[in-house]
């Protein structure tokens, strides 16, 4: 039987509730922050032992956006550094980041791409003598004994940047998320043969492309919650509409970066408290006006 999830949003001009008093005398929290930079991703993970995680960095104009929103959650080291594959959308704001902020260790697909921005970022990694791990399918990524991260696609041989993503499923008490990255429908056809795929939160995959989010992965997911990553001005049509019926028909809760800016999830392994840093209504009557 799925199990009942608690869900509290919080918005910026209604404050239902203190997200510190929510957690007072229970489990240590985690925060997971899906900053909004434009068209791609960039994740920052604060663990229940307030150890970092930041999973891409998107384009390289969004660099010091990135910057700036790590360090005003008072964070000076990222404790692992996942890049889930090469393309410049995911691995651009990188650089910025490694100028700015100590990283400990990284994490690599291990795809070899032949663009002067992946070319800059390896250097990078390599001037700054930063330990560089290959993420592989089925051996999780040790950051938090409180937390599990495990891998379930990875680089394989003769396949695209996107088919090579790192897919990644953070579970935290009774709280799964699936962080999709830009894999398509043949590589969540793989996921649901090998792993229970049920999760509370999914990362939707590749933006909303037409390549992803197939009805019965979603059917097989069946999240409470789904976080699109794009910027309103893309010119690759996403999300499709295809996809957003695809969520409408699983009865999922959709929040994008697009309308709603950075949006931040926290948890305490039972229930989720969602942040959005803007109100939709009021974004379109700024922009409309501006």
């Amino acid at each position: 039987m799925k199990r009942q999830l608690w869900i509290i949003i919080l918005l910026p001009f209604i404050l239902f509730a203190d997200p510190v008093s929510i957690y007072a005398n229970q489990a240590p929290g985690m925060r997971v922050h899906f900053i909004n930079v434009g068209q791609g991703d960039s994740i920052l993970i604060e663990t229940p032992l307030d150890r970092t995680i930041l999973i891409d960095g998107g384009p390289p104009e969004a660099g010091e956006k990135v910057v700036d929103y790590i360090k005003k959650q008072k964070i000076n080291q990222i404790d692992v550094l996942i890049s889930t594959h090469p393309d410049i959308d995911h691995i651009g704001g990188l650089l910025k980041v490694l100028d700015s902020v100590e990283v400990e260790e990284a994490y690599d697909t291990g795809k070899l791409h032949p663009t002067k921005t992946f070319a800059n970022y390896i250097n990078k990694l390599r001037d700054l003598e930063i330990p560089v791990h290959l993420a592989e399918k089925d051996v999780p990524i040790e950051v938090d004994p409180m937390i599990q991260i495990d891998v379930w696609n990875s680089y394989h041989r003769f396949s695209t940047n996107n088919e090579s993503s790192i897919v990644l499923k953070l579970t935290y008490g009774d709280i799964d998320m699936l962080l999709m990255s830009d894999v398509g429908k043949s590589q969540e056809k793989q996921i649901m043969k090998n792993y229970d795929i049920q999760a509370e939160v999914i990362k939707v995959g590749h933006h909303g492309s037409k390549t992803s989010s197939s009805l019965k992965f979603l059917q097989e997911v069946s999240p409470k919650i789904s976080i699109l990553t794009y910027s309103k001005e893309n010119r690759y049509g996403h999300p499709v509409n295809r996809v957003i019926e695809n969520l409408y028909a699983v009865k999922s809760s959709i929040y994008s970066t697009a309308a709603l800016g950075n949006i931040v999830l926290e948890t305490d392994g039972k229930s989720l408290v969602i942040t959005p840093e803007e109100n939709p209504i009021q974004k379109f009557i700024r922009e409309s006006v501006g």
